[in-house]
């Protein structure tokens, strides 16, 4: 299984645009290689460089069908469900690194079964929930430095 965007490379910038100083757009996704026996997929968006314990979750997205291949930026398929992310928000919140260059892991999981959770559910209790339920994993990883911001 494999998670890609055309709109920045593997361990690449990601434009400021989807920053939370710039547009604050979710970036296009594509997804290949899902297994057969995927009920639903589900995307975290985790910055594991953030200062605080745990790091900062900017997106959280489950109940995707697993013929899902595209994810623009603007819209996401029908039954999608995106949750709480650090930002005490529902939906995408770009990167804003206080300082330095975070990485932020776009995190992609095949599942067994549809998951049963509200919009309030945070990154860290969805993966709690999918936990058991994971058959596939890949991840695409972007970088954005504070720096970017000023660009």
């Amino acid at each position: 299984m494999k998670i890609t965007s055309p709109d920045f490379p593997e361990n690449g910038k990601i434009p400021v645009a989807y920053a939370r100083t710039g547009d604050d757009r979710r970036p296009w996704f594509g997804i290949s290689g899902v297994p057969a026996a995927a009920v639903s997929l589900a995307i975290i968006c985790h910055d594991p460089d953030a200062p605080m314990d745990g790091g900062f979750y900017h997106w959280t997205v489950w109940n995707l069908p697993p013929t899902t291949t595209d994810i623009p930026g603007e819209s996401l398929p029908t039954g999608a469900v995106e949750g709480m992310t650090d930002w005490k928000e529902t939906g995408y919140g770009g990167p804003l690194p206080p300082s330095g260059t975070h990485r932020y892991n776009f995190q992609l999981f095949a599942l067994d079964s549809m998951i049963d959770a509200p919009t309030s559910t945070t990154a860290p209790e969805l993966e709690k929930l999918i936990e058991p339920h994971v058959i596939d994993r890949a991840v695409v990883t972007g970088l954005f430095s504070a720096e970017d911001n000023l660009s």
